[in-house]
């Protein structure tokens, strides 16, 4: 009789263990905002910028199952570019990774693949990598964002710099100076030729 409560304890723990191995991670990509979201057993964790397809290399739309990871991976297809911690959810090669070009997060600008930070690519990574790469999903929605996209920064009225009194400007008129006298034309006198002295004996 003294064994059950150490047996049922030791169930209660390894349901535990199993419950937190198998939590479900959702990857929730906005396109049209250009956001993740991530949520893990429906509460959500991280929210950040990305960089999804441009135009003419548009991220795929729909739900798919991360099934490969690699932490130092070079795109074949791209000139060796850096893709660290990528998470693959497609055949074609889409992955979720990591990008240098941190300046660009927000627009889209990638070939296709979800653009992150370095170091959220970083976290997300680890996450899926304790959880298993099979328990995330990944929807991607959204329609396609325009070409040109507005600042995410907005300054208020407040934060704005104080603007100048510009004053109108004016065409730039020639200087005028005063009328200067010139000498007369030159006017030629005429020539005459020397005459033969015919008296000259």
């Amino acid at each position: 009789m003294r064994r059950f409560p150490v047996t049922l304890l030791l169930a209660v723990t390894l349901a535990a263990a199993a419950s937190a191995a198998e939590a479900k991670i959702l990857i929730t990509i906005d396109k049209s905002a250009q956001q993740m979201t991530v949520d893990v057993d429906g509460a959500t964790r991280w929210t950040w910028p990305v960089s999804t397809g441009r135009r003419g290399y548009a991220t795929p739309s729909g739900r798919f199952t991360a099934f490969r990871m690699e932490k130092d991976h070079f795109s074949k297809e791209w000139d060796d570019a850096p893709m660290p911690h990528s998470i693959f959810f497609t055949k074609q090669g889409h992955a979720i990774h990591g990008s240098y070009e941190t300046k660009r997060l927000g627009s889209p600008v990638s070939h296709g693949c979800v653009r992150l930070s370095p170091a959220n690519a970083a976290k997300l990574y680890a996450l899926v990598e304790q959880q298993g790469v099979t328990n995330a999903s990944v929807v991607i929605a959204g329609g396609e964002p325009s070409a040109a996209r507005p600042s995410r920064r907005s300054v208020s009225d407040d934060d704005a710099a104080p603007r100048r009194n510009v004053q109108p400007r004016y065409e730039r008129q020639a200087p005028s100076y005063p009328p200067q006298s010139y000498p007369p034309a030159y006017e030629p006198r005429p020539y005459y030729a020397p005459q033969p002295d015919y008296y000259r004996y």
